[in-house]
């Protein structure tokens, strides 16, 4: 029996931390030990002895017996199936990648180089976006950049981002070489990262301008071990700012994969006042519900400049969209990562995750967000390759530019 949970909300965008999976965008449901019957018996239009034919022909006729397996024949068929629908977000993991997706949704420590990847609107591998302080910042990967080859293997139209994930992550200290191409760029370029070991926290909170009366609160994900540990963390910097007595806040939420959905509507009400809708859902048929604001904000007085970019996904989107919308803060940056889908996860026997989209995520006007339509920034401006080399960034100071004035 499914049921449901304020589990991760992400986007099938995977954080390569050790490689870590990170977020599936939407609200997140579980359903223990899930039994699905199979549909099929008895139909006469489905012939199933076509399978059964070509799994023994591999077996009795492959050149490579070593290369015979039956586990990963079976794990093979199933996400050949699930994958025949088309939707990025709808995947199979089988129990390896779904310990490794768990570890990730909770930012635990990982090995890799640092990045979020995901799917761009022709389901081609990109990075959402590099971690701050990680490998791959450091070695000059960006968002949006294409990975075209794992070292020297060229990525397959069939593989998914959790292959792309198998094959990047690896122990600290030893190197992965990615073949990329930048967005706007011609010419691929190889680019050599040493793995490292990689922790996420979930926020930091600093302040900064002349004097220091300016809140950066940076949000990097809306996932911690559990939804009440977020909440608790997210009630911790947001006493802090009223405790300090600044009235200018900058929310950055650049690089922001996602994580439970309930997370980003817990932060937007304490931005925007009571009664107003923050985020809808639709259903597959057609249902409409609406996720009003009801606890009266802490920060609802002060004056609010949002931070996104191609990496913000998911809740970071579900939040942003709500305070745009709402009026309550101007949005700076680039487009975002346009993903507005919910999944169901099913845990199989054997420790296997079925990830099944069964919701939309609505804006509060009602616009479906996806890559099509993501979030718009109300100044749209983007860190320069040449900012970039000179550690400047160019977004943060027009947020900064804008609070002051």
């Amino acid at each position: 029996m499914e049921k449901k949970t304020t589990r991760n909300l992400g986007i099938a965008i995977l954080m390569v931390c050790l490689f870590a999976i990170g977020f599936v965008s939407g609200r997140l449901f579980q359903a223990n030990n899930a039994s699905i019957s199979n549909v099929f018996s008895g139909r006469s239009d489905i012939n199933f002895q076509l399978y059964w034919n070509v799994w023994d022909l591999m077996q009795s006729k492959y050149v490579d017996s070593s290369k015979i397996d039956d586990q990963n024949m079976l794990y093979g068929s199933i996400k050949g199936m699930v994958n025949s629908f088309g939707d990025a977000a709808t995947v199979f993991l089988d129990p390896e990648e779904t310990k490794t997706f768990n570890e990730a949704s909770e930012g635990k420590l990982f090995q890799g180089i640092g990045a979020e990847l995901g799917y761009d609107g022709n389901n081609q591998i990109i990075v959402v976006s590099p971690l701050e302080g990680s490998p791959a910042k450091a070695a000059g990967i960006k968002a949006g950049d294409y990975i075209l080859t794992i070292d020297g293997v060229a990525i397959a139209s069939t593989d998914t981002v959790y292959d792309a994930v198998a094959k990047i992550r690896g122990e600290a200290g030893t190197k992965v070489t990615l073949g990329i191409l930048h967005k706007g760029a011609t010419k691929a370029v190889d680019i050599e990262i040493t793995r490292s070991e990689i922790t996420v926290p979930s926020m930091e909170l600093s302040y900064i301008g002349d004097n220091k009366d300016i809140a950066l609160f940076q949000v990097s994900r809306f996932t911690d071990s559990s939804y009440s540990e977020w909440t608790k963390n997210w009630d911790t910097n947001v006493d802090s700012i009223v405790d300090s007595g600044v009235k200018k806040v900058i929310l950055d939420l650049r690089g922001n994969p996602g994580g439970y959905f309930d997370a980003a509507i817990y932060a937007a009400d304490d931005f925007v006042g009571a009664g107003k809708v923050l985020a809808q859902e639709q259903d597959s048929a057609g249902k409409i519900q609406k996720f009003n604001s009801t606890r009266g904000g802490k920060l609802e007085s002060m004056e609010v400049v949002v931070l996104v970019d191609g990496g913000s996904a998911s809740a970071s989107e579900i939040l942003s969209g709500a305070l745009q919308q709402s009026g309550r803060a101007t949005i700076i940056g680039d487009k975002t990562y346009g993903k507005g889908t919910a999944q169901s996860v099913l845990d199989l026997s054997d420790g296997s995750t079925l990830h099944v989209t069964i919701l939309k995520w609505l804006l509060p006007d009602g616009g479906w967000l996806n890559h099509d339509n993501p979030i718009t920034p109300n100044i749209e401006i983007a860190n320069s390759e040449k900012d970039f080399t000179k550690g400047i960034d160019t977004q943060l100071n027009k947020a900064i530019s804008e609070i002051e004035n």
